[in-house]
């Protein structure tokens, strides 16, 4: 089991930051959101969810 982990210690590295890197966009993201902040532009003339984002 040990040599496993040495031989495989790069990946699981590597693995454990990108997996930190996306759990704290996730958290990012839903504070934003409960902030109300978005990431919409808000130039909807072009946008395909224009209907369904900024209802007037």
């Amino acid at each position: 089991m040990f040599s496993w982990l040495t031989a495989n210690l790069g990946t699981i590295l590597i693995v454990l930051v990108l997996t930190l890197i996306v759990v704290g966009i996730i958290v990012k993201l839903r504070k934003d959101k409960k902030k109300g902040k978005s990431s919409c532009g808000a130039g909807c003339a072009h946008c395909a969810m224009r209907g369904a984002c900024h209802q007037k």
